[in-house]
Order: C-alpha cells, then sequence, then structure tokens
C-alpha cells in the first residue's frame, strides 16, 4: 500500500510517499480501505515533534478516516467486509495518511445512507471533540451564551452549529475580516475579528454582547494568552473548556478571574479519554443521523490528493481554513 510516513520530526518536508506492506487485522480489529482521511492540528504538532504525547518515529499519521472495510479480525461482529465506515486511530499508532488503516472495531461505526465519505472523515476529531465538549461536559443550554474560539477552524465550526443546534447565542471569534463574516453565515450570531481587538477589547466586547452578563460557556481550543482572556469573560457560575493549546504557550492566568464566579475549568482530550473507558460509537452514531437529517453542514475547506500531504499540512500550518482539510485517498472528490 501507499502512506505517507514520517521517519523523523520536523516540517512538511518529511512526509514521505512510501510503499508498505499491507496490513491485516487482529482479533477485533477491522481493516479498512480508506477514501478520505483528516488533516487536524494534532498531525502538524505530531509531525513536528511538539505534541506532548507522541512516540518516535517512524510512524503514519492521521487519527481519522473513512472508507470500505476490507476485512475484519476475530471476534468482530457489527461490521462486516463491504460496509462504509468512519473510525479514528490514535497518534502514536500507524493512522489513516494510508490506502489501508487497521483500527479497533471499537473505533468504527458505519456511515449511514445519505452522509457522503468526506464528511464522514471530518467528524471523529473536530466534532466529536465539539460534541462531547459543549454537550456533555458544558452542558450547553437554551439561552446561554456560548464563545467559540478559532470558530474558523474544524473544531470552531462544529461548536457554532452545535451550539446553535442547543439554542444558545454564539459569539465566535476569528482570525480575519473574512474569517469572521464567514462564521456569521456559518450561524454564529455574533462575529469578533481578533485580528483588531487586542486581549482587554475582547474581553469588553463579550460584556458588551451579553448585556453585561458574560459568557456562560467558552470552548477554547486556542490556549496561551486567549485562555486568560477565556476566565476573565465568564459569567458567575461560567464553564471554560480547555481543548488545546495551538499557542504553544503558558496561560498565565488570575485565580480571581474563576474563583469569585464559581465557575469551572473543564479539560478535554478525546485520546485520554477513550483510554480511560470513553466508547465514541455513540456519540459518532448521533452525529452521523444529525447529518443525515440535515442538522448539520460539515464545511469541507480543501481537499488533497495522499501525494501533496506536506501542501495540506502548509495550508492548515498558514491558518488559511475555513473548516476542515482532508486528504483524498480513494473514491472521494
Amino acid at each position: 500500500m501507499r502512506a505517507v510516513l514520517i521517519r523523523e520530526f520536523g516540517g512538511p518536508e518529511k512526509l514521505q510517499l512510501v510503499d508498505l506492506p499491507d496490513p491485516r487485522p487482529a482479533a477485533g480489529e477491522v481493516l479498512v480501505a480508506v477514501a478520505a482521511a483528516g488533516v487536524n492540528r494534532v498531525d502538524v504538532l505530531v509531525r513536528s515533534g511538539a505534541y506532548h504525547r507522541v512516540s518516535q518515529p517512524p510512524m503514519i499519521l492521521g487519527v481519522e478516516g473513512s472508507g470500505t472495510v476490507v476485512a475484519v479480525g476475530e471476534g468482530v461482529t457489527h461490521l462486516v467486509a463491504g460496509q462504509q465506515v468512519v473510525a479514528m486511530g490514535a497518534t502514536n499508532a500507524p493512522g489513516f495518511y494510508a490506502e489501508l488503516a487497521v483500527v479497533p472495531a471499537t473505533q468504527a461505526v458505519a456511515v449511514p445512507h445519505g452522509v457522503d465519505l468526506a464528511s464522514a472523515a471530518a467528524l471523529p476529531t473536530a466534532w466529536l471533540s465539539a460534541w462531547y465538549c459543549l454537550r456533555r461536559l458544558a452542558d450547553v443550554r437554551a439561552g446561554e451564551n456560548v464563545v467559540v474560539h478559532a470558530a474558523a477552524s474544524g473544531v470552531g465550526s462544529a461548536a457554532v452549529q452545535i451550539a446553535v443546534d442547543a439554542g444558545a447565542t454564539v459569539i465566535a471569534t476569528a482570525g480575519s475580516p473574512e474569517k469572521a463574516e464567514w462564521v456569521r453565515q456559518l450561524g454564529a450570531h455574533h462575529a469578533l475579528d481578533t485580528s483588531a481587538l487586542e486581549s482587554p477589547e475582547l474581553r469588553v466586547a463579550v460584556r458588551r454582547l451579553t448585556d453585561g452578563h458574560g459568557a456562560d460557556v467558552v470552548l477554547d481550543s486556542v490556549g496561551g494568552q486567549t485562555f486568560a482572556d477565556s476566565l476573565s469573560m465568564l459569567a458567575y457560575g461560567g464553564r471554560v473548556i480547555a481543548m488545546a493549546n495551538v499557542a504553544l504557550a503558558p496561560s498565565t492566568i488570575d485565580t480571581r478571574d474563576f474563583y469569585p464566579k464559581n465557575a469551572r475549568i473543564l479539560g478535554f482530550q478525546v485520546t485520554s479519554l477513550m483510554e480511560h473507558g470513553y466508547d465514541p460509537r455513540p456519540d459518532l452514531v448521533g452525529l452521523l443521523d444529525a447529518l443525515a437529517a440535515d442538522r448539520f453542514t460539515v464545511p469541507i475547506d480543501a481537499t488533497y490528493p495522499l501525494d501533496d500531504a506536506a501542501d495540506a499540512h502548509r495550508h492548515l500550518e498558514q491558518r488559511a481554513n475555513r473548516g476542515k482539510v482532508l486528504l483524498r485517498v480513494g473514491g472521494v472528490e
């Protein structure tokens, strides 16, 4: 099979297209002919060696993908050869930047009629994370004010729709006027261009847009100074969810920004959650059903062939994307 491999950490040029032996599923696993693979910020961090949980190369990147089951291992009963599936892997195991991928059957679900494989491939990282953070951890309720940082990203564009679907008022932040307008068209009630706002101005803007109440929920996938801003803009009893630190910078916070508010700081990482017993399949099924019912739309910003994985990484690192970036491996336009 063809696969994109890294033999050492570094820039996008370290992504090498190679030929490898076809893998075989062991007990409890399925072998998937990959149609599309999601390109995520975690892939960039793993490739560069900046991810805090990464193992050592050589490795195939890609933590999510969709395709067709080719074979199943012993003990697998809920999936059969020929089924279209979406699945998620792990950051320290062979992944989906390949024509074939072996994944645990407990991390794969059938794709229903009416959902295309490109949209399905975008779900396990960004959409599942946004769904779990907003609906399970924060328990967003109708009428609440929800701030979504980096709202033009894969996670952010999912979170905007999920929060609106829950009946919340969404304040989105984005890094350019064009991105701010795009997330407004996606459904955000308000969109703030962070390229034109300093930290104090951002906090003031959120207070103004909520009539002085503040944010009931903040989804923070940026980290660094933004996390300190997230805490300061919380309302009494608010919840801030820290799910990433793409800023790769420490956060200096003032505890007075949250303890007098009886606020909650919630951490989230899907891979460690799964390692501690979380079964993603029910939530993935729920998201697939919502897509099939046209409740949500998965914005696909760009699709690259497997050979151009390095260009896909460059595109993501330039923060040029609005929505998801995918690799086209087979059978997906």
